[in-house]
């Protein structure tokens, strides 16, 4: 079988597979647009409705939803910016300089991302508790600001990208160590920075267990638990939760949509080091 009739089998399948995964934003959308007694309806509806208003108007009744918009944004840009610092020095560090034990530490800091996340709920509570940091926006993006993934993923990058010698000239040019880092290799490692960032940003956002463990106040909630606030056993209006995950899967769709090439253009170019 040729290459042009495996390509042509392949297409239905993908199709298909693209349809499937698409279905369930399409009826996010859909629902999003009709009261909870037309989806309970049989059949349930299939193309827009004329209530997305009057669902809009009940989710801003149950919640302050805009202000939790407003946090998930700040959280979500605090841990992004955050963590492409660190992790860009951090994966600088390990990429360009020779000290003692730089092995197990690299090893350390990859080992910690076989642990479970859901492990580290407890600690992470009682050290926020013993901060005084509960309730408060900077519990969710402070200790996640040097994560082992991006370290690892700056540090590959780095270590392919950029030659040593332009760093030893730079060095010879009279650059400080800060400075070649700002002025040389940040500049250089767009790409994993852009990649780094569109992860985080989208870990961030969807973050549920972290808002869970640390908020208390629904004016702090992040927009994923604040939809989930409002998801009762009785009376839960889903048009209004509908409504709601559409507006904030929105900006997602739109950064992945417009990023997603550089998404995989950092992740293959940061895998051509071992």
């Amino acid at each position: 079988m040729n290459r042009r009739a495996i390509n042509l089998a392949a297409y239905p399948i993908v199709g298909i597979g693209a349809v499937i995964m698409c279905a369930p934003f399409y009826f996010m959308f859909v629902f999003a647009t009709h009261t909870s007694a037309e989806i309970y309806s049989v059949p349930p509806p299939s193309w827009f409705g004329a209530s997305a208003l009057h669902n809009l108007a009940l989710l801003q009744e149950r919640l302050p939803f805009w202000r939790n918009i407003g946090m998930s944004v700040y959280v979500a840009l605090m841990q992004t910016g955050l963590t492409l610092f660190f992790c860009s020095l951090g994966g600088y560090a390990f990429a360009t300089y020779e000290f003692r034990f730089k092995g197990p530490l690299f090893a350390l800091v990859i080992g910690s991302m076989i642990i479970p996340s859901f492990m580290n709920m407890i600690p992470t509570f009682m050290l926020m508790d013993f901060l005084g940091w509960l309730d408060q926006p900077r519990a969710l993006y402070v200790p996640g600001a040097a994560g082992a993934l991006g370290i690892f993923l700056m540090r590959q990058y780095i270590g392919a990208a950029i030659p040593k010698d332009l760093i030893e000239a730079a060095r010879i040019d009279g650059c400080s160590e800060f400075a070649i880092y700002w002025r040389i290799v940040v500049p250089l490692i767009g790409p994993a920075m852009g990649t780094l960032g569109l992860i985080t940003f989208i870990n961030s956002w969807n973050n549920f267990i972290t808002p869970l463990v640390v908020m208390r106040s629904v004016e702090n909630y992040t927009i994923p638990l604040a939809l989930r606030s409002i998801q009762v056993p009785i009376d839960t209006e889903w048009g209004a939760l509908m409504a709601g995950a559409a507006i904030a899967v929105l900006p997602l769709l739109i950064m992945f949509s417009i990023a997603s090439k550089r998404l995989i253009e950092g992740l293959t170019q940061g895998a051509v080091k071992g």
